[in-house]
């Protein structure tokens, strides 16, 4: 499978080329958000207002990072993904209504996502579970943050990162969705299982 070193804010083409179990690593400016980012971003869609950070050809990490407060700044101790299901409701509509290019997290996200990211050419990439500090080694520098009244997990935080990854792909542009397909697959195998019990009785 092939690997990609690709820098934001990634272009349709970056983003087009990707298909499933290739690896992807980041450099650039990524966002993180979780379910109340999200629902936030879309609120202010709704009103017509302009978000703090442009999210066109963006990449949003499902991630809310263990920071500490450093120099007048910020220092990212560890910043591991959240389990992407929990965006599911939002994704959609961030990617077409942002142009979010490639989102980050783990666990795997549904039909819808997948549709939009098929119709809008995204793509959706796991990172490793339990793997927050090495994560937080490819950030060079907190750019900014945005809305800590939500607070520090669920902030929107702009991150400058240096070959953040490794990330797997796991939906591609053309909407093929890798756990689906595991979801279909053993599905398929269970009868043949039931009757292998039914014999051993």
């Amino acid at each position: 499978m092939p690997t990609y070193y690709l820098k934001t804010p990634l272009t349709t083409e970056d983003v087009s080329k990707l298909r499933v179990g290739d690896t992807v690593y980041i450099s650039g400016v990524i966002v993180s958000a979780r379910d109340s980012a999200h629902k936030r971003m879309l609120e202010y869609v709704e009103r017509g207002e302009k978000l703090p950070v442009d999210l066109k050809g963006g990449v949003i990490y499902h991630a809310g990072p263990v920071a500490r407060k450093k120099d007048g700044g910020w220092e990212i101790i560890s910043m591991g993904p959240t389990t992407s299901a929990r965006m599911e409701a939002f994704q959609a509509d961030v990617i077409e209504k942002l142009g979010v290019k490639l989102v980050v997290g783990k666990g795997g996200m549904g039909k819808r996502t997948a549709e939009a990211m098929r119709k809008h050419i995204a793509a959706y990439a796991i990172f490793t579970g339990g793997a927050g500090v090495l994560a937080a080694k490819a950030i060079k520098r907190v750019v900014d943050v945005h809305w800590l009244d939500l607070g520090i997990a669920e902030a929107m935080w702009v991150l400058e990162v240096e070959n953040f990854g490794p990330l797997t792909v796991m939906i591609d542009s053309t909407g093929r969705n890798y756990y689906d397909e595991l979801r279909e697959e053993a599905r398929a195998k269970v009868p043949e299982i039931l009757s292998s019990i039914e014999w051993l009785h």
